[in-house]
């Protein structure tokens, strides 16, 4: 990733629902809360901090496999939030749990065992939430064999 300053702008549009306009060249996007706050127009946020942690893993497992020159295409990965109420009884993300799947099978890609030790470390997003949410990362491959 990067080292640069991002910004996002959202301008309300009704009630709950928000355009976030990611700048150019991305297209905007519309976001909102689920009945009964919203009309689930677009994504909620806690979609979108799930979206985030799952294209953030895959970035990171893409790359440090490519890094090896290994095609493990089509990468896949599902999210699931875990929300519930903290000790002073607010609505929160208690946890983040990712299954990541590879679209080979394991034993085609050199150097696997070193990648999936290393390659959460790199994604920007996971580590950056871990100190405040749980986030736990499972790697299959794609004859379902469970790698990490």
């Amino acid at each position: 990733m990067s080292e640069q300053n991002v910004t996002v702008r959202l301008a309300q549009q009704r009630d709950y629902r928000f355009e976030i306009d990611f700048g150019a060249p991305v297209p905007a996007l519309l976001a909102d809360e689920p009945p009964p706050l919203g009309q689930s127009a677009g994504p909620s946020p806690v979609q979108l901090l799930a979206a985030a942690v799952g294209n953030c893993l895959v970035d990171s497992l893409l790359f440090a496999l490519r890094k090896y020159k290994q095609a493990p295409e089509p990468i896949a990965a599902e999210v699931r939030a875990e929300v519930g109420r903290n000790a002073e009884g607010r609505v929160r993300v208690l946890a983040l749990h990712a299954t990541l799947t590879l679209g080979v099978p394991a034993d085609t890609l050199a150097h696997l065992d070193r990648v999936l030790a290393q390659f959460e470390a790199f994604c920007t997003v996971t580590q950056s939430i871990a100190p405040a949410i749980p986030v736990t990362v499972a790697v299959r491959d794609a004859q379902g064999r469970t790698l990490k």
